[in-house]
């Protein structure tokens, strides 16, 4: 058995704006009905492997739980970082962790926010890892390259590349486009995936070898973990001494047990925005397509709107990349589709909201998100799940008006309980402790009018709560 590790974290910034900091590509519906992390715990699973082990932040524990229970995945353990520390500690927290269970278990790196069309594929490869990692080899998957990509790391091989397990000669960090253009002649470069695989105790030697000082932090947050409704939070004072660096620099590239498979399965990162044009079904025109979109006229470009009343139109477009949502619009040369990130980063230095901040609210009861906003009032609409409940709670300067629009919400408002059905309405006086639950077995939709003097998500004194939030927790 194999036993997956979820690597669920990012930035968020490549794939602006319908990925964010608030809500990275790996939770997205971006290729398909389902999202980048469902279909790789999808792939991951079945015949062959172990429950998976996840690795998340704190902000989005509950929709990596939510996504992995929709396709019937539940995980072995979910790991909070207190912060991101890039890849080195993450894996070796989950390597620690699995070493506890069964010290000689084999593990399966992976982010969950790539694509993979070929899942038969896929697992074949993985098989061929397991044998290796089995015999002490620390193995990654390459990628055989179709064009000088400067976006990706490289593998050297020793020889020209072939089916089957090949040792590995060294990591190529990003290469300018001559170097990428030379390596692709070559013939003995593939392009690195970020997927590992290893024996928990090969990877603990590994550690131990070439990058001992982080060994000791990352072991304490694991020892002083504590539960916290089905997750396990890493020790914060602990995990912050844990060196910030990427499993590459820490361990692969100083190994000298390291192996790779070739694997041609259809495999892309979705890196940019370019990525994803290529990956997408494109007319005869090199147009790509998705959502209410019309083209006139336009030729290779990616043309995408999510959201079902904007239309989006191209007219004479060429070598564009637009990407359309209902509070950020993105138009941009496609050959700098790289240069996304930069983008972002003038958002955040004008204190953009569109720059970190996804347009849906996800809270481990469901999600809202803003209809209208302006000084001294809001409009949400709110989906609260089947059986979930809003914490009970106050605000200190706004009252509040709900209309449920579908479903039966149970309305709590200082200790009295009613029932309100659609097309009925509620009032929360400013102060009063309140909660609402959907006691149905459909989503409950309703409308939330908000007035007073300061309108934030941290105006909430919190009295109870189900999912054991703090006091100034969102939501």
């Amino acid at each position: 058995m194999i036993t997956p590790v979820l690597l669920c974290g990012g930035s968020g910034t490549r794939l602006w704006p319908l990925s964010r900091q608030s809500y990275p590509k790996q939770f997205v519906p971006l290729m398909s009905e389902r999202t980048l992390l469902e279909e790789t715990a999808i792939r991951l699973a079945g015949e062959g492997f172990a429950a998976p082990i996840v690795v998340t932040g704190s902000d989005f524990r509950f929709i990596v739980t939510e996504q992995l229970m929709q396709v019937g995945i539940d995980p072995a353990a979910v790991l909070i970082e207190p912060e991101g520390r890039n890849t080195a500690p993450a894996v070796l927290a989950a390597t620690l962790h699995q070493a506890r269970e069964d010290p000689d278990a084999v593990l399966l790196v992976a982010p969950t926010d790539h694509v993979i069309d070929d899942t038969a594929a896929f697992r074949a490869a993985a098989r061929q890892a397991e044998t290796a990692a089995r015999d002490g080899r620390i193995v990654t998957f390459g990628i055989r390259p179709t064009r000088p990509e400067t976006g990706y790391g490289y593998l050297e091989l020793p020889g020209p590349a072939a089916d089957g397990l090949q040792p590995l000669t060294r990591f190529v960090e990003k290469p300018d486009a001559a170097a990428a253009e030379t390596m692709l002649a070559a013939g003995n470069y593939l392009w690195n995936a970020g997927i590992f695989v290893f024996s928990v105790r090969t990877m603990l030697d590994a550690f131990e070898a070439h990058c001992r000082d982080m060994r000791a932090p990352v072991g304490r947050a694991v020892d002083a973990a504590t539960a916290d409704l089905g997750f396990l939070r890493l020790d914060p004072a602990e995990w912050a001494k844990a060196l910030a660096i990427s499993v590459d620099y820490a361990v692969m590239e100083k190994a000298d047990n390291l192996s790779v498979v070739p694997l041609d399965a259809g495999w892309s990162d979705l890196g940019d925005w370019g990525a994803v044009w290529r990956e997408t079904e494109r007319d005869a025109d090199g147009v790509a397509r998705a959502g209410p979109v019309t083209a006139i006229d336009c030729r290779s470009s990616l043309l995408r709107s999510e959201d079902e009343g904007l239309e989006l139109v191209g007219l004479g477009l060429s070598d564009t990349i637009v990407v359309a949502m209902n509070d950020a619009v993105l138009v941009a040369d496609a050959g700098r589709a790289q240069e996304v990130r930069a983008a972002v980063s003038a958002l955040r230095a004008k204190s953009a909201k569109q720059a970190t901040a996804f347009p849906r609210d996800h809270r481990p009861w469901g999600h809202f998100e803003t209809l209208a906003l302006s000084d001294r009032f809001q409009v949400k609409r709110i989906v609260v799940k089947p059986g979930a409940a809003l914490s009970l709670q106050s605000h200190h300067h706004r009252s509040e008006h709900w209309i449920v629009v579908r479903g039966t919400a149970e309305v709590t408002i200082d200790g009295t309980e009613r029932l309100v059905t659609e097309n009925e309405s509620v009032y929360i006086p400013l102060g009063a402790k309140h909660r609402m639950r959907n006691p149905g077995k459909v989503p409950m939709v309703l409308i939330e009018v908000q007035t007073g003097t300061y309108l934030g998500e941290d105006d909430i004194v919190r009295y109870e709560d189900i999912y054991a939030r703090g006091q100034g927790a969102k939501g």
